[in-house]
């Protein structure tokens, strides 16, 4: 027995430019690390805060949609989320405010994380339409436990 979902599957393309945004936003953003002048510690901490960025950002796409699709999400999670979204991107901008760059390498390293982080949360997005629009298989023995459940509630 199958189900069916009611949502679309996204385009190859949308993919793709999904998965090209992520990285080319994460690599060009590693690679600008690679080829800095900064010291080892500020290497470090900027590709800290790229990394924590990204998980935040899919960790804030999966608890919305969770949300929208009915799927329960404590709200500590959800806020938490959220919360680990803008201390990444707060810790970004106070580290470039405080950094000896040029303004053009300030202004590289915030547009490289943006996007990285814009490519997780659409590439996660995609994860999640594409999951959602494969027929679901239900194997016949649930489907029974789940039929001799559902009499037993009736017969109550």
């Amino acid at each position: 027995m199958t189900m069916h979902h009611n949502s679309q599957q996204p385009s190859f393309a949308f993919v793709s430019a999904s998965w090209a945004a992520l990285f080319a936003g994460a690599l060009s953003f590693l690679i600008g690390l690679l080829n800095s002048d900064l010291l080892l510690n500020e290497r470090g901490y900027y590709f800290t805060v790229l990394v924590y960025g990204l998980f935040a950002a899919v960790s804030v796409q999966k608890s919305v949609r969770d949300k929208l699709e009915g799927i329960p999400v404590t709200g500590i999670y959800y806020g938490l989320s959220w919360l680990s979204v803008i201390i990444a991107v707060l810790l970004l901008c106070i580290g470039l405010f405080n950094a000896t760059l040029a303004l053009s390498e300030k202004g590289f390293y915030g547009t490289s994380f943006a996007l990285a982080l814009f490519g997780a949360i659409a590439v996660q997005k995609n994860t999640r339409d594409i999951q959602a629009a494969r027929p679901t298989v239900i194997e016949p023995d649930l489907v029974r436990l789940q039929d001799d459940s559902a009499s037993r509630q009736g017969d109550a």
